[in-house]
């Protein structure tokens, strides 16, 4: 994680070099905003069970995944802006759970969330401290689906035909509470956190299915720069 940090840090600082000439502007209206660091996306599952045939009260459960992470901030006036958070795929692994909660890792994906956001921020626009809210729409785009032995061996699969998994992409609601901290005229720390009801449908190549509410809950820091 902290070599991430460092990566976005030293993004940040090439942006910078690039806008030296650029008169520092506070958190006021047509002021941009930009930002780097990380976030971590921790689902909050709820498994509904496989459908038949398989084991009864066979289910799933997801890991946690941290990636680099950053956005884009306009001002539309002293105290509302629309931020465009910007992030690197999350891989997430997908292990048994319940009646098949022996049988470790079952599969794995990759999760792109594309989201915009709408915020009120409170306080004066030069102030030192403003928190904020916001609420907005993504779309959670699941991609690269891959599978193990062991799923395979649960749904019927063989080593030659094995056993595919396929991840509904959704459109969800997105709710936010933050605050940025002011370090100097141009650099902040922008720290948030998020929360995305989401539920979606794994359907396997051997017919099967299972529903899965995810809600994740995305906990991101970084350091941004006023332009």
């Amino acid at each position: 994680m902290t070599s991430k940090f460092c990566f976005a840090l030293s993004a940040l600082a090439a942006v910078s070099a690039l806008t030296l000439g650029t008169a520092a502007q506070a958190q006021s209206q047509g002021s941009w905003l930009v930002r780097g660091g990380i976030m971590q996306l921790a689902p909050q599952v709820t498994s509904g069970t496989l459908s038949a045939p398989s084991l009864p009260g066979a289910q799933t459960s997801v890991s946690n995944s941290t990636q680099y992470a950053g956005g884009l901030t306009y001002m539309l006036t002293n105290s509302v802006a629309i931020d465009l958070p910007l992030v690197l795929p999350f891989k997430h692994n997908l292990y048994g759970a319940g009646s098949i909660a022996g049988v470790g890792k079952i599969g794995d994906t990759k999760a792109i969330p594309a989201t915009v956001m709408v915020q009120y921020r409170f306080g004066e626009a030069s102030g030192v401290f403003r928190p904020y809210l916001g609420l907005g729409a993504t779309y959670a785009k699941f991609d690269g689906e891959h599978t193990t032995a062991a799923l395979s061996g649960l749904t019927g699969g063989t080593p030659t035909t094995t056993t595919r998994l396929s991840i509904q992409s959704k459109m969800a609601a997105t709710l936010q509470v933050g605050a940025s901290y002011k370090i100097d005229e141009r650099w902040f720390v922008d720290g948030a956190i998020t929360k995305t009801p989401l539920k979606t449908r794994n359907t396997l190549s051997s017919g099967q299915t299972l529903d899965i509410t995810l809600n994740p809950i995305g906990v991101s820091l970084g350091v941004g720069m006023r332009f």
